[in-house]
């Protein structure tokens, strides 16, 4: 069920191709191919829309209003573990394709979650999905937390044998996921690096500010389809990638 060190080594790209395929949705309208399912190639952000105006829920603008601001409070809750966690553990190790161990972290958001960057990739995940099919984003959502499992069960075994009792006891105490509302574990008192976290994780922060922008404007006519939208976060996915490039890059450890 772990992740295999090929798959560790190339996580940002396999991520970049997930998004790219949830996006694309090749299986909704390829040329010459027939689509037995009927599946819509309308975002989902317009057929929840739809959903809950014939249920009678809420009219059709504002149903579409409230899910722009639940895909909103995803992309900023995603972003927010990303930059979080990012400052305490920092982006050099965030990007490295190695893992690392030089210290135990039980500062920030990993009081409260083992895993915060997985988390806020998932969250991030969630609220881009509305702009994708309904196919496209069960896929990449689906695909995207499957895959983060993976990841973080490939991490275990390397920092138990780390850290030994100390990881284990963390471990036994906070949530491999799913936060806590109060910490749960002592400080361990690393400082975090906030400006790095931010240009490191500036997709997630690009992303969410495409989706707000370009969302309501959307909304308020200005641009026909959603279709800026997701050529926004595409845009910032390459860019982050190309500026990943460019980073300082961590030692082995």
């Amino acid at each position: 069920m772990a992740a295999s060190r090929f798959e560790y080594k190339y996580r940002f790209l396999i991520h970049a191709v997930i998004y790219m395929l949830g996006f694309w949705a090749p299986w909704v309208n390829w040329p010459g191919v027939p689509n037995p399912l009927g599946l819509t190639d309308k975002s989902t952000w317009i057929v929840l829309s739809s959903q809950l105006s014939e249920h009678k829920l809420l009219s059709f603008m504002a149903a579409v209003n409230v899910v722009l601001i639940l895909a909103l409070l995803f992309t900023a809750l995603g972003a927010i573990f990303r930059i979080w966690g990012s400052a305490y553990v920092g982006s050099t190790i965030v990007q490295s394709r190695q893992m690392h161990g030089e210290t135990m972290l039980a500062d920030g958001p990993y009081r409260r979650t083992r895993n915060p960057l997985y988390l806020g990739t998932l969250l991030h995940t969630i609220g881009i999905a509305i702009v994708m099919t309904p196919s496209g984003a069960i896929f990449a959502i689906t695909l995207l937390w499957i895959f983060q499992i993976r990841l973080a069960l490939a991490e275990e075994p390397f920092l138990a044998e780390r850290f030994g009792q100390p990881y284990l006891d963390y471990k036994a105490a906070v949530p491999r996921f799913l936060p806590s509302l109060t910490p749960l574990v002592p400080a361990a008192g690393q400082q975090p690096q906030w400006l790095q976290a931010i240009v490191g994780e500036l997709y997630f922060l690009g992303a969410f500010l495409v989706l707000g922008i370009f969302g309501w404007t959307f909304i308020l006519g200005y641009t026909p389809t959603a279709t800026p939208i997701r050529q926004g976060i595409l845009i910032s996915l390459g860019v982050w990638l190309i500026a990943r490039a460019f980073m300082p890059q961590a030692k082995k450890s």
